[in-house]
């Protein structure tokens, strides 16, 4: 060990230890381990995709990648590189690369990125190699990967351990084809969803606030945070709403936004304190537009996404056929738990709530109380996709109310697989009742209901000054990644997300 390896601390592992003394040698090789750029002629894939035409046509190209299997013999080394989904065989040979070159390869380890040119063969064996004539060191991985097993080409064993998974996702990413192939679907859906509204329906993309005065557009606990400069404190957003008919007022027919939302809740396998939601408002509309909307949707991923509308999700199969029934959630809760919801007393229907078995916080409103019922009783029985509709008054402070029931709002919810996938309203654009509801939200907040919404007054101003009747839907884009994935936690269709502290 040189001068330099003095830098190497006594609690690091042996094996870190190993390859930060192997850094050293192959510095004093003259060689930098971590140079800026390396220039290939095919990626991996292409390079597969392209082999018998490459192959006879005996031209020289050049690859990179991540080592995944490493075995030196005596004069000769064979190693598979890893890019993105597709692996490659490398054969390396002493006499070929000179002996510079042959002692960075005995310095290599798995987990190193590095460089290739040469030319292609066929084993003995039928497997597509190439030959290397060169070799570049891109980048000396320092923290060994998890443990290889090399079976039938599957070269990584799968990382089965799903909370490091979460916690160390550039391994999981690098071990584990299955949560790649996660996001690269996940991209894909939002691309799907972009064009549709783009190109077919004919909305606008926009950006609102993430940092608001006010927070509102859905009954949740914000985030607090404060901005020094302007002596203020600021909320995340907990959803794009209210910005959003902002822009139906002023002039805008169709807009939405793919945007971030966060709330201050729990966490579990369906809810993250961050997320993606997608809301969209479409002026002289109304909630049965958007019924039909998230029908077209669903059925164009299900054939662009999945090449099915059958899938499987949370053990259970879904059919995304359209059309999908229209239930009114007065009937479902009389029919699941026998209670009636409309215009009952608070305390009365609190008490027949708790017959049921339901624990009730004493802050709770009619809403609230509501709404638990709903979740606890009839939600997870929903298991084909369903439109719920026809919600009672005290559950949306921001819908119209229903035509042929002032007890009711405009409002539906699709579930599907049991879990709410869309939420849409006939959107209230009377300013004096948008008033009232907002004021009354805003007691409950005062007697310690801390998600019902404040008053937004800009929010009302922007009603006084007219919107023109819209409907408006938030989608979850996370439950829909989960849905058309097949995956059970939405932490596994996000890349990073909000952990426990461990």
């Amino acid at each position: 060990m040189n001068n330099n390896s003095s830098h190497i601390t006594e609690d690091l592992d042996h094996v870190m230890q190993a390859r930060r003394i192997k850094l050293e040698k192959i510095k004093e090789l003259g060689i930098n381990p971590f140079p800026y750029s390396y220039d290939r002629s095919h990626t991996v894939e292409e390079v597969k995709e392209k082999f018998e035409k490459l192959l006879v046509a005996e031209i020289s190209i050049s690859i990179a990648g991540r080592i995944i299997s490493l075995r030196l013999m005596g004069k000769a080394a064979f190693a598979h590189i890893q890019d993105e989904d597709a692996t490659i065989q490398i054969y390396f040979k002493r006499d070929v690369l000179g002996d510079k070159l042959w002692k960075l390869a005995k310095l290599l380890d798995i987990g190193d990125i590095i460089g290739l040119k040469g030319t292609l063969f066929i084993t003995r064996t039928g497997e597509k190699t190439l030959q290397a004539d060169t070799l570049a060191l891109l980048t000396k991985n320092l923290r060994p990967l998890p443990s290889v097993k090399e079976k039938e080409g599957q070269v990584w064993n799968k990382w089965a351990d799903k909370e490091e998974r979460y916690r160390q996702r550039t391994i999981d990413l690098i071990v584990n084809s299955d949560s790649r192939s996660v996001f690269v679907t996940r991209n894909k859906i939002i691309r799907e969803i972009r064009n549709f509204f783009d190109n077919d329906k004919g909305f606008t993309e926009v950006v609102t606030p993430i940092l608001q005065p006010l927070y509102g557009g859905a009954s949740a606990r914000p985030f607090t945070t404060h901005h020094h400069s302007l002596k203020r404190d600021l909320y995340l957003r907990i959803a794009d709403e209210l910005y959003l008919k902002r822009l139906i007022a002023g002039g805008f027919n169709r807009v939405y936004e793919m945007a971030k939302d966060f709330r201050n809740e729990g966490i579990d396998r369906m809810h993250s304190p961050e997320f993606t939601m997608l809301e969209c408002y479409a002026a002289y509309e109304d909630y049965t537009f958007c019924m039909n909307l998230m029908e077209y949707l669903l059925e164009r991923l299900a054939a662009n996404v999945l090449d099915s509308n059958k899938l499987v999700w949370d053990g259970k199969d879904i059919d995304l056929t359209p059309p999908y029934p229209r239930l009114k959630m007065t009937d479902l809760i009389r029919e699941k738990t026998g209670v009636e919801i409309i215009n009952r007393d608070r305390d009365e229907l609190s008490e027949e709530i708790k017959t049921l078995g339901i624990e009730v916080d004493p802050k709770w409103g009619t809403g609230k109380l509501i709404d638990v019922l709903f979740s606890e009783k009839v939600e997870p029985e929903l298991i084909q996709p369903t439109f719920v509709i026809d919600y009672p008054v005290e559950l949306s402070p921001l819908a119209k109310p229903h035509r042929d029931n002032p007890a009711l709002v405009e409002r539906f919810e699709l579930f599907i697989g049991g879990h709410e996938i869309a939420n849409s309203f006939s959107e209230l654009n009377d300013p004096l009742e948008q008033r009232r509801r907002l004021e009354e939200q805003a007691k409950l907040r005062a007697a310690g209901d801390d998600e019902a919404s404040p008053v937004d007054e800009d929010f009302l101003q922007a009603l006084e000054i007219g919107m023109p009747p819209t409907a408006g839907l938030g989608m979850g884009i996370d439950r829909l990644v989960m849905l058309l994935t097949g995956c059970d936690s939405i932490r596994d269709v996000i890349l990073f997300p909000t952990l426990r502290e461990k």
